[in-house]
């Protein structure tokens, strides 16, 4: 039975007090938006339809970034949940499977549980995602009856025996998308809000003879992000999660609780990661890698081998073959090192590519923008670049080519070659001395002035 998504995204998100879009908002280098996409993405869906509102333009934007294929669905006004799910009819016109209604802004249901939902599917008209609640709150309780459910009831609308039940509503279902729409144009907004409620479904499915079935997850999954506290419990509660996988996959990380993931991160098996360690989006770090304290990677690959740091910055389009050492306070940004090079010291190398074996010393930098464009650098094998060298791009240096330190290299250097650009040394005996003697009594003068 093929499925699809219906992720609904078009809140405003007021008590985030911000102009930006609720589900954009960033959770572990990520839009919350796309935690969602990322959980459904396993299930292969046939059709995914992202329910737009507040901020629709960028909302969408966010959407599509991974998957062109997203259906955008437009909620002009936001009538409750019920009328957002029935933006996605048109989307889902002619399609013969099941739908499932997820959040954006409830990023942790895992995709373990969606899979769930769906083999209960096969019994059941309608699932529903339920959890006990530590405290319910304000959440909508579920009333059972026996092993179906009978309705759910929004707190606003529950009676006193009602809002004792700790089984509480996430706001996940999953049903055969005709079925879903047939129960939904039966919704109406006789409530306590004056809205379209989704959950009211489950009771006119009842009603109709069709069968209701509860998923359990655990609360913490169904955690759903309206403000800037939440977001940041929300961030830590990932960040632990991510720190404990790293370490049951083999990876070392010498101070855990110092090291802070992306939703995207991958690092193989035996690498060491050290203290205070930042990943940012679009990361991968291979097998027996070591990146030391303090650095900030982002948008990079590093290969097998690599030592990066400490405090070194790899930036996006960064691509480090093996055993490529970058050392401290070393930036790389879309620049391709190939294996065994080495950069270990207070460089920075952009836009540029890098021949195996090649050392560049100690200050190095790649000047690769002319105030309009950028422009390459390339370095062959086993190059030699001495320390302080600028190399003003687009500049080629060749295979076992040397730069004297000091160097500002603005043409291209042949393989073997030594290239130095400096001016001649120039002695003064005594003149240092003689100016230091002025200067400081010209200064004693002014001290005795005031």
């Amino acid at each position: 039975m093929p499925v699809s998504l219906v992720v609904l995204a078009a809140g405003m998100g007021s008590r985030m007090n911000s102009e930006l879009p609720k589900v954009l908002h960033p959770l572990g280098g990520a839009p919350l938006l796309a935690h969602a996409l990322r959980a459904g993405a396993v299930l292969d869906p046939e059709r995914v339809v992202v329910v737009t509102g507040h901020g629709a333009e960028a909302v969408a934007k966010a959407a599509r970034a991974k998957d062109p294929e997203v259906i955008i669905a437009h909620q002009a006004e936001q009538n409750g949940t019920a009328h957002a799910v029935a933006q996605a009819r048109e989307a889902l016109a002619g399609f013969d499977g099941d739908a499932i209604v997820l959040y954006g802004d409830t990023p942790f249901v895992r995709p373990e549980t969606l899979e769930a939902m769906r083999d209960a599917r096969t019994k059941n008209a309608v699932v529903v995602l339920g959890f006990e609640a530590a405290d319910p709150g304000r959440y909508g309780r579920l009333v059972m009856q026996g092993e179906s459910l009978e309705k759910i009831v929004e707190f606003k609308d529950a009676s006193e025996d009602e809002r004792a039940i700790t089984l509480c509503n996430s706001g996940v279902i999953c049903a055969d998308a005709t079925v879903l729409f047939q129960l939904i144009d039966a919704v109406d907004s006789e409530n306590a809000a004056g809205e379209f409620y989704l959950t009211d479904i489950i009771a006119i499915a009842r009603q109709l003879d069709k069968s209701v079935g509860v998923v359990r997850c655990d609360e913490a999954e169904t955690l759903g992000i309206n403000t800037r506290a939440e977001l940041a419990a929300a961030e830590n509660a990932l960040q632990v999660r991510m720190r404990a996988e790293a370490l049951e996959n083999g990876v070392t990380l010498l101070a855990p609780e110092t090291i802070h993931f992306a939703l995207d991160t991958v690092i193989g098996r035996d690498a060491v990661v050290g203290p205070n360690v930042v990943f940012g989006p679009g990361v991968t770090v291979e097998s027996e890698a070591t990146i030391r304290a303090f650095c900030h990677l982002e948008g990079c690959h590093v290969s097998r081998g690599g030592q990066i740091g400490p405090f070194a910055r790899l930036r996006p389009g960064a691509e480090l073959a093996e055993d490529v050492h970058i050392g401290n306070f070393v930036e790389i940004k879309n620049a391709v090192l190939d294996e065994g090079a080495k950069v270990n010291h207070l460089s920075y190398i952009g836009d540029a590519d890098i021949g195996e074996r090649t050392n560049v010393g100690a200050g190095t930098i790649t000047c690769n923008y002319d105030g309009v464009f950028k422009h390459r650098t390339t370095i062959g094998k086993r190059a030699f670049i001495g320390s302080d060298t600028m190399l003003v791009a687009p500049v080629t240096i060749g295979d076992d080519a040397m730069t004297g330190s000091g160097s500002v290299i603005t043409k291209d250097v042949p393989d073997g070659a030594l290239a130095i650009e400096r001016t001649a040394q120039d002695i003064k005996p005594g003149f240092a001395l003689r100016m230091m003697t002025r200067l400081r009594a010209l200064k004693t003068k002014q001290n005795e002035g005031r």
